[in-house]
């Protein structure tokens, strides 16, 4: 995962929870886990490049409870080509911030978030 410089208004915790993200105005659908989540947007690592800047629909299935699926748009706001171990395969770490995202939701994460920076402070 890229370790640029964090300039992030909400703080980011490692977790994985299974999502699908779906580029606009195309019909392919792209299944893949997180690598960390916030109250402001997601990170993954895709084999596709969306394209900076490029809209999509987001499917978040939180593990908890029995709560529906968290579904919201989202903008792809940096991409980061990596090599992956096969010669000639790439990979791209993508980070995407939410928008059109219910308030219910955002608090839904933030506390999930809280919550696991919480255990690793005591760790």
């Amino acid at each position: 995962m890229w370790d640029g410089i964090n300039r992030r208004k909400f703080p980011r915790a490692n977790y994985k929870c299974l999502i699908s993200i779906k580029k606009r105005l195309t019909s392919k659908v792209i299944s893949t886990q997180t690598e960390n989540i916030g109250a402001g947007g997601i990170c993954v690592l895709i084999k596709d490049d969306l394209g900076l800047f490029q809209g999509v629909d987001l499917e978040l299935f939180i593990n908890e409870g029995d709560n529906p699926p968290i579904k919201c748009g989202g903008t792809v706001v940096w991409v980061v080509k990596k090599s992956q171990a096969k010669k000639g395969e790439h990979v791209f770490d993508t980070g995407i911030e939410f928008i059109d995202i219910r308030p219910e939701d955002r608090e839904r994460i933030t506390e999930i978030v809280e919550e696991i920076l919480k255990n690793q402070r005591r760790k």
